[in-house]
């Protein structure tokens, strides 16, 4: 079975290249669809088992990253995304498409609301923009599909809203507790961390991504589709001269266990 994967295209968001190369290698048939043909036609969501918000710039980022495109998806799509979650489907969402889930509630839902945001995605602490390569480590206790079985990993970063962040004590409290935190930014040990630049905008408890209670939504401010290939690596050479030369990009890795999912299913 080759699962086939919905990507969302239009209105400012440019990943869709890299985002459909990445399904491709990891076995899945991507489509791309504009925004505007899908809410067209909302029930075409339900012809695939996954659906990715992919990175770029929506709608300019007028009003917060994410904030239009999560405002307009979730006014238009609410009732087919909700019956699209409850028949187990996947979503992923990277850099402005995680904004864009966090801030229409797909992610975290650690309280079972779906579709009720319970935290934001806001403006780094260092007040610009921030695009290098950060080190993750990945929770071996959380629920999500996307991250099962990886443990480091360095990805690239590109955004100048990238802080989780929510006011609410008990509300971090609760996703720390539902395990809707995947992956973390890490120290050179490997302990989360807090500090720039290991943390690249002062995210709570370094949170570098979030997923729901069930694993299957996930989004994250890093960028898997951007490692696909070794040579992807800033350090691919001195990489290659040590004998640490990958078969394929460690990013893969994520959308390898997403389809092995959905065939499962």
């Amino acid at each position: 079975m080759t699962p086939s994967v919905l990507i969302i295209t239009g209105y400012g968001v440019n990943c869709e290249a890299e985002s459909s190369l990445a399904w491709e290698r990891a076995g899945a048939r991507p489509v791309r669809v504009h925004l505007n043909d899908l809410l067209a036609a909302p029930g075409r969501i339900h012809d695939f088992g996954a659906l990715m918000f992919i990175g770029g710039f929506s709608y300019g980022d007028h009003m917060s990253s994410g904030h239009a495109m999560a405002v307009r998806v979730g006014h238009h799509l609410r009732d087919e995304l909700r019956r699209f979650v409850e028949d187990g489907h996947l979503i992923l969402g990277v850099c402005n498409g995680f904004q864009v889930m966090a801030k229409m509630g797909l992610v975290p839902a650690a309280d079972g609301e779906l579709l009720n945001p319970s935290v934001t995605v806001m403006r780094n602490d260092c007040g610009h923009f921030q695009n290098y390569w950060v080190d993750l480590r990945f929770e071996p206790d959380s629920p999500c599909v996307f991250t099962r079985g990886l443990e480091r990993m360095e990805l690239p970063i590109r955004h100048g809203e990238g802080k989780v962040f929510t006011p609410d004590a008990a509300v971090l409290e609760g996703i720390e507790k539902a395990g809707c935190v995947p992956v973390r930014y890490a120290d050179a040990e490997g302990r989360p961390a807090q500090d720039y630049p290991a943390n690249p905008n002062g995210s709570l408890n370094a949170i570098a991504g979030l997923c729901d209670p069930t694993g299957r939504l996930f989004g994250l401010m890093p960028h898997p589709e951007a490692y696909l290939f070794p040579e992807n690596h800033p350090r691919w050479d001195h990489r290659k001269g040590e004998g640490r030369f990958p078969e394929y990009g460690e990013g893969l890795k994520l959308f390898l266990n997403a389809v092995e999912c959905m065939r499962q299913a």
